[in-house]
């Protein structure tokens, strides 16, 4: 047994206003599929000052629904579909917190024809990896928003990172 308990993220979590319009656009841009739902859009909504509590919801939160998601490689995506009395926009990637998630693709090309037409908006063309310990031939990234708002980066990197050659320790990839 480790000394770590610690083993790899598990899933993310993402808030959004149609749970169905997600996970479709997470079918068609991602090839997810749908793991199971936690809490069916069409049961009960799960409400109460527990939830505010355990979740740290803003008081009179009402959680629509809660459905899990599978990607072929990586952790799970858990869509949640509330209406609270404060709900805010999502992040841009220079207000703090979380702000965005990465998926590793090997065709870039391909990955931002399906991220667009499943409804998202690419930012700009692929931009080369610029820090000195990402840069090789081909490494790229794009950032783009999803049409709820959140932000995702594709990213590829097909030739060696730099940054191998200091140390043992190595970036997850799929």
């Amino acid at each position: 047994m480790s000394d770590n308990p610690v083993r790899g993220m598990d899933h993310i979590g993402i808030t959004v206003a149609d749970i169905e319009a997600a996970t479709q656009f997470f079918i068609d841009a991602f090839g997810a599929k749908v793991l199971y739902d936690s809490l069916p859009l069409a049961g009960e909504d799960n409400e109460g000052t527990h939830n505010e509590q355990v979740l740290n919801l803003a008081p009179g939160t009402v959680v629509k629904a809660v459905r899990m998601l599978w990607l072929r490689h990586g952790p799970g995506i858990e869509l949640f579909q509330m209406q609270g009395p404060t709900q805010r926009e999502p992040v841009r990637p220079s207000d703090y917190g979380l702000q965005h998630f990465a998926v590793y693709v090997e065709d870039m090309p391909e990955a931002i024809t399906r991220f667009e037409r499943a409804g998202g908006k690419m930012f700009t063309e692929p931009q080369p990896l610029t820090f000195a310990p990402e840069k090789g031939e081909g490494n790229c990234f794009c950032y783009g928003r999803t049409p709820w708002g959140s932000v995702i980066e594709l990213i590829s990197t097909p030739s060696p990172l730099p940054y191998t050659q200091h140390t043992s320790l190595r970036r997850w990839k799929p």
